[in-house]
């Protein structure tokens, strides 16, 4: 197995220029340039129980400079420098500014011309390259998504954010009213802090079902984090997640659909991480959350609304066909470890059923705390994988 490095980002200048110092001796002994990159894909992902999530294997995208290759040889060149110069100077800017910058590039220097993106989409896979080349962040090359940590809730958590120049900010989040707490771009930057002991981390797939519970008390009766993880976890969300498993020690609990999208997509992500970002799964995954429903049991225990999966929904019937790719190749679904998890997979394949999370609603309509009677229940009674 491959263990996942972290290449720090001061490290990425010198193995840049040494990289390109390579490819321009090869070019002058008359050699092709030959660029190798992590393959970030689910035929090179491993699963190791004792790590808990994805991790790359040994298999190399090798790029020979050719007629096919020139183009993506070069755009990668080009795009390395434009990154290199904010490391230098210490600016930020999202994938869609650095698309723009790239095109200024080429506006003013009309030599570049062969280098110029239609879409931003080809200069979003380049600056992934770049990151699979060197095996760092995106965050190290001070490129940063707008995305934001899932909208948390608690009234014990304090959080210790360090600013870029030095300094530190304090929020508490008891004081923010009825606002969350988002955290963005580095979750690494948090230090977190329980002015109380907390009892429990509650993610909920649904932000609109995460603030109910919060508007309803639900962090006011129970010394605990809610965080809304917002359909598939952005990476500030995962990354956020592994900051409360670790920093808090307690544990975590997924709040979902029973669906095989959102045991695939959103959950195994979440815990594991995906087979796209091999890279920083180590940072950016939470190998401790429990899946605490919708669970089949549930469907009967509590008598809730499911429905049969739409045969004409595209959707639908691409996740139930992913999930039989799953269980044949996924090394997260195959392990032993989560056997409870393929379980569910075999079970939403044999039912072809799906149901909410939003059906606990309908045990007792005239009780707004029946849902979170029943998911403390379930924590209680240990009712999760």
């Amino acid at each position: 197995m491959v263990k996942t490095k972290r290449v720090l980002q001061e490290d990425i200048p010198d193995i840049s220029y040494e990289l390109c110092d390579r490819l321009l001796s090869q070019l002058e002994k008359a050699k092709k340039p030959l660029i190798q990159a992590t393959k970030c894909s689910l035929d090179n992902s491993n699963y190791d129980p004792k790590l808990g999530y994805l991790t790359p294997g040994s298999k190399k995208v090798k790029t020979e400079l050719n007629v096919a290759s020139v183009k993506k040889m070069s755009r990668t060149i080009f795009m390395l420098e434009i990154l290199l110069r904010n490391i230098q100077s210490g600016n930020v800017n999202t994938k869609r500014e650095l698309y723009y910058m790239s095109k200024g590039e080429v506006k003013h220097n009309p030599l570049l011309k062969p280098l110029d993106f239609n879409e931003q989409n080809e200069s979003d896979a380049i600056i992934d390259f770049v990151c699979e080349i060197i095996e760092c962040y995106r965050e190290e090359l001070n490129c940063y998504a707008n995305d934001r940590g899932g909208q948390t809730y608690s009234k014990q958590l304090v959080v210790e954010e360090t600013m870029a120049d030095g300094t530190t900010a304090t929020i508490d989040l008891s004081a923010l009213g009825t606002s969350p707490f988002q955290p963005k771009n580095r979750p690494q930057n948090l230090k977190l802090k329980a002015k109380q002991p907390i009892d429990f981390c509650l993610i909920v797939e649904s932000e609109g079902t995460a603030n109910t519970l919060v508007a309803n008390g639900f962090t006011k009766r129970h010394n605990s984090i809610v965080v809304g993880a917002q359909g598939v976890p952005s990476n500030a969300v995962r990354g956020w997640l592994k900051r409360i498993q670790d920093q808090l020690q307690i544990p975590l609990y997924f709040f979902g659909d029973l669906d095989a999208y959102t045991l695939q997509n959103i959950y195994r992500t979440l815990k594991a991480g995906s087979a796209a970002s091999l890279i920083r799964n180590s940072d950016f995954s939470a190998p401790e959350v429990r899946f605490l429903g919708v669970l089949p049991e549930d469907i009967k225990r509590y008598d809730l609304n499911d429905y049969p999966v739409k045969e004409g929904d595209a959707q639908e019937v691409r996740a139930l066909k992913k999930a039989r790719d799953a269980l044949e190749n996924d090394p997260f679904f195959r392990s032993r470890k989560n056997k409870g998890l393929s379980d569910i997979l075999h079970w939403l394949l044999e039912h072809k059923r799906r149901c909410e999370q939003q059906a606990y609603f309908t045990v007792d309509p005239r009780d707004p705390q029946m849902p979170e009677k029943i998911i403390i229940e379930k924590i209680e009674s240990g009712n999760y994988i």
